[in-house]
């Protein structure tokens, strides 16, 4: 079946059932790959992406259900000549260490930022304590945040 996708501003036609999870047609069929599978259960927060703005787990958001919205993936917030500045400053900050959790981290920080211009350290922790990181770089995914926050001239 085909169903017509707005991804990245663009609109994208791909060819499977319904029910698909966003996350496979992102990364199989549309070649997005900085969303990541991590559990497959929307724990862990690797696959992360914007949909209308606020953060969704796009392992267990099916197809149909956002055919009517706009999503947004790491790869739609900025590029490598010019990053968003939450991508710049997880660079800055050095808070990736394997980076899988990376992805889910900056979208899920997007909707933060986007809805709270002004957080506090506790902003952060709260607003990614669903996010998980098993390398332990979370002080730096705070700061970066932090950081991120005054780069985009909200603190």
């Amino acid at each position: 079946m085909a169903i017509s996708l707005k991804v990245n501003g663009a609109t994208r036609v791909v060819s499977a059932e319904p029910d698909t999870p966003l996350l496979y047609v992102l990364r199989n069929d549309l070649e997005l790959n900085g969303a990541k599978f991590g559990c497959g259960l929307a724990q862990c927060g690797a696959c992360t992406v914007l949909i209308d703005g606020r953060a969704a787990r796009s392992c267990v958001t099916s197809i149909d259900d956002v055919k009517n919205s706009e999503i947004t993936t790491i790869e739609g917030i900025g590029t490598i000549d010019k990053p968003h500045p939450l991508q710049r400053a997880f660079m800055d900050e050095q808070a990736a260490q394997c980076g899988y959790c990376i992805n889910g981290m900056i979208m899920t920080a997007k909707d933060l930022l986007d809805r709270n211009p002004k957080p506090t350290e506790q902003d952060v922790r709260e607003g990614l304590a669903a996010n998980l990181c098993r390398c332990g770089t979370h002080g730096r995914i705070i700061r970066a945040v932090l950081k991120a926050a005054q780069l985009m001239g909200r603190t």
